[in-house]
């Protein structure tokens, strides 16, 4: 790496306060500082449904179940459960564990961050769908209350947090913050959990600095003794952080940069796919469609129009000239390695005159204005995806502009329904397409129904079919209801799909991690020989 480059990042780390280089904590702990392009919105795990933000906090906080290394369900606050009936469930916590500032963690901690979570400010509720209560039976002993049977309920339940009633009401934080109306809490800003590390610093846009907890009740299967995270948003800097070892690795890397990081000796590229699926939204609610030129109407409640923008863009050739083959075309809002998901309905059309056609039989043979909202920091290539949409748009007729911006103005202005079109992603937590549909197409209500339907599709027809896979119990049954979902959500055009994201992770050689298709770097699976950076 030239020298130039190596003292370049070294004067960016002095200007925001640390040393990329330095090691950050104890001398002789296994650090481990990972790097990718977007900040955590919040450090209130009760707030903001981000995988960023879920993937470092999870760190800190934990629930009553988690994943094991190969996704399947294990015990975690809770060592067993048992079903009293189909629609009760009982929850045995584990005892003798400390919340990180030395007090015992109880079925009341249980209790109160169920009451919490379900406040209508976050956006954590899907969950907790399906659960109309929890109870306390004793001090270590919690009853899970369900109006009818709930078939993912311990996968759902993984990212349902547990907090410190009693921290939280210290700290007057027995409310989630209000991210949409840019409230700033103390549980917005410090984290206190059971996990396997302490929250020890964040300074934002910079680094989250995070301490080996050594009461954790668990056993790491590496040697990480200190974790920092650094969003690090220009893929140059990053990657050349990596390069030059000052970082130890990206857990994003774009796709133009893989292969020249494959033939470096020092380091180390892993691959897989990611359960991760971006697409466009449009608003399909309001009468008239903002940042458009259409007056009077919404384009976008017209079925002939999402088609046409959907049938303008050319899948194959963003995943060869932007994405570098490392994307798969989607047609379908949930990705390969989900549950429900069908390669046989996952096969989208690229037809530009019918596109035209379409346009037209809706009224509008010589196009209208649109804004296409995008994040520039969040997704892989997602401007540069944008750019291409809007240039494929434009060959059908449309005069599309495009407004990208940082992910977390981003996502506060699409929550708040301030777009027309925009891009979103979305992993699946579950590994069930449930948490999609329910998420992204089933009509927006005050819990988990709808909570990331910012477009606002409102199809009574799929919501019954989403409420009725909700509780059935046979798969085979449920496995065709989901399907019937996915084809109704495609048939319909409610999302202009785009592909399904392909994430490779680069390491130093010294760095052995185990490749996570939620994205989520665990630092308890990692080892770094050698005592890391």
């Amino acid at each position: 790496m030239p020298n130039i480059n190596r003292l370049a990042l070294r004067a960016v780390g002095a200007a925001i306060g640390f040393s990329l280089s330095a090691a950050i904590f104890t001398a002789g702990a296994a650090t481990l500082k990972n790097a990718a392009q977007n900040d955590i919105l919040t450090a209130d795990p009760h707030s903001q449904n981000h995988a960023t933000t879920n993937a470092i906090l999870m760190h800190v906080y934990e629930g009553l179940t988690r994943y094991n290394a190969k996704f399947e369900v294990e015990p975690a606050l809770a060592t067993k459960w048992t079903y009293i009936s189909p629609t009760q469930v009982r929850f045995e916590l584990r005892k003798g564990v400390k919340f990180h500032d030395g007090t015992p963690f109880t079925a009341d901690d249980v209790v109160f961050s169920f009451n919490r979570i379900k406040q209508p400010q976050g956006t954590m509720q899907i969950y907790i769908a399906g659960i109309g209560e929890v109870k306390k039976v004793d001090d270590f002993t919690v009853d899970f209350i369900m109006p009818a049977p709930n078939p993912i309920l311990l996968r759902n339940i993984i990212d349902f947090r547990i907090m410190s009633k009693s921290w939280s009401e210290k700290n007057k934080v027995t409310n989630i913050q209000d991210y949409k109306a840019k409230e700033e809490t103390y549980a917005s800003r410090n984290a206190m959990g059971t996990g396997p590390y302490m929250w020890k610093a964040w300074a934002p846009e910079q680094r989250i600095e995070m301490v080996e907890n050594p009461n954790w009740w668990g056993k790491k299967d590496g040697n990480v003794n200190a974790y920092t995270y650094l969003p690090i948003k220009a893929d140059a800097t990053r990657i050349s952080a990596l390069i030059a070892g000052d970082i130890d690795m990206s857990s994003e890397v774009p796709p133009q940069d893989v292969e020249r990081l494959k033939k470096d000796p020092k380091l180390k590229v892993l691959e897989g796919i990611e359960v991760r699926t971006i697409f466009l939204g449009m608003d399909q609610w309001s009468d008239e469609a903002k940042y458009t030129n259409v007056k009077g109407k919404n384009p976008f409640k017209d079925k002939r129009v999402r088609e046409a923008l959907s049938l303008a863009v050319d899948r194959e050739a963003i995943k060869k000239s932007i994405m570098r083959g490392l994307s798969v075309p989607a047609a379908i809002i949930v990705a390969p390695g989900v549950n429900g998901h069908s390669n046989d309905i996952d096969k989208a059309e690229f037809n530009v005159e019918k596109a035209k056609k379409l346009l037209a039989e809706a009224g509008y043979p010589n196009g209208f204005e649109l804004t296409l909202d995008c994040p520039n920091n969040r997704y892989v290539n997602d401007e540069k995806v944008c750019q291409a949409v809007v240039a494929m748009w434009a060959k059908i007729g449309l005069k599309p502009k495009l407004n990208s911006m940082n992910f977390a103005p981003y996502i506060a202005k699409i929550q708040n329904f301030d777009t027309s079109v925009y891009m979103l992603g979305w992993g699946v937590a579950t590994y069930d397409a449930l948490y999609s549909l329910q998420s992204l197409v089933r009509t927006k209500t005050t819990g988990a129904d709808g909570n990331f339907n910012l477009g606002r599709i409102n199809d009574t027809r799929l919501d019954a079919i989403i409420d009725q896979l909700k509780t059935e119990p046979d798969v085979t049954k449920r496995n065709a209801l989901i399907r019937r979902a996915l084809e109704r959500t495609k048939e319909e055009s409610y999302y202009v799909t785009l592909h399904h994201q392909i994430r490779p992770w680069a390491m130093k050689k010294e760095v052995t991690t185990l490749h996570r298709s939620d994205d989520r770097p665990e630092a308890r699976f990692a080892k770094v020989s050698g005592g890391g950076s």
